[in-house]
Order: structure tokens, then sequence, then C-alpha cells
């Protein structure tokens, strides 16, 4: 029988390969409710860009390419990207950029259902400080920075 015809029957005996290079590292979510106030579309941006510095954290990553991404009550998604300069895992500069995204989109008469913050681009952090440096910011920490960095950001 044909290829596409097992395929499509989900018949496939191709070996899985579980180690491959990761393109990229985010997080996104679905509120319980749609969010139509800009307040809390940015405190939900806030706990998202603490997820995604943590994971890059623990994947010792840091990334140049920030995409932002945002589904509207009626299943319209926008994404917007921008690539710095520099491969960054710092907090601060995930949120700047991420609320300078945000501040872009037209959100007049639209609600929220989906946000989410992916890093692309990646470069492995451990290649470049070696296998003995590691960094573990605790996320009480992380929270109160992260809400001092947002003040500023306001």
């Amino acid at each position: 029988m044909g290829y596409y015809y097992k395929i499509a029957r989900a018949e496939d005996n191709r070996v899985v390969d579980l180690n491959r290079i990761r393109k990229s590292i985010g997080a996104e979510t679905s509120p319980a409710r749609n969010l139509g106030d800009r307040h809390l579309m940015l405190q939900e941006l806030q706990e998202i860009t603490l997820v995604v510095q943590q994971r890059l954290e623990q994947n010792q990553t840091q990334g140049r390419t920030l995409t932002l991404k945002v589904k509207f009550s009626d299943y319209q998604q926008i994404t917007r990207s921008q690539t710095m300069l520099n491969y960054t895992h710092d907090l601060k500069t995930i949120i700047a950029t991420a609320t300078l995204l945000f501040k872009t989109m037209e959100l007049e008469n639209h609600s929220i259902r989906l946000l989410g913050i992916s890093l692309s681009n990646l470069e492995n952090v451990k290649q470049i400080l070696g296998d003995s440096t590691t960094t573990v910011l605790r996320l009480k920490q992380n929270r109160l920075e992260m809400s001092n960095i947002w003040k500023e950001n306001e």
C-alpha cells in the first residue's frame, strides 16, 4: 500500500528521535475568561514572561528573537516578533521587549483568549559559560524583580 495511505491511518514504523535540538522556548496561557481589560492583559503577560525566563534558565539557554502571540475571542491570531542585537535570558529585557510588542497591537473592542511568548534563535549558555557555571533564580526573587520592572514600564 502507498505511503500516504498508511500515514493517514497512523501506520508509521519509523524510529522517533527524542534527542532533537530545541528551536524555541516559550509559554502561553488561555485564561478561564477572555481578557478585555488592558491591565489584566499586562498582568497575564507578566506571569508568562516569568515562566519563559525560568525555562530559559532551566535549559541554560538564551535567545535573540522574542515572539508575542495573541489570540482574540473571535479566534483571530496575531504575532509580533523582534530580534535583539544580543542573546538574552534577562528578565528585564524579556519584559521590556514583550511590553513594547504588546503596546503595538490594536486591541480596541477585542478581548483576548490566549497570550504567549517565545524566544527563538537560541544559543546554549552552558557552551558559553562552561559546564561549571549555573544560574539559579528563585521564584520569589523573580516575582519581586518583575513587579519592580513592570512599575518602570507602565
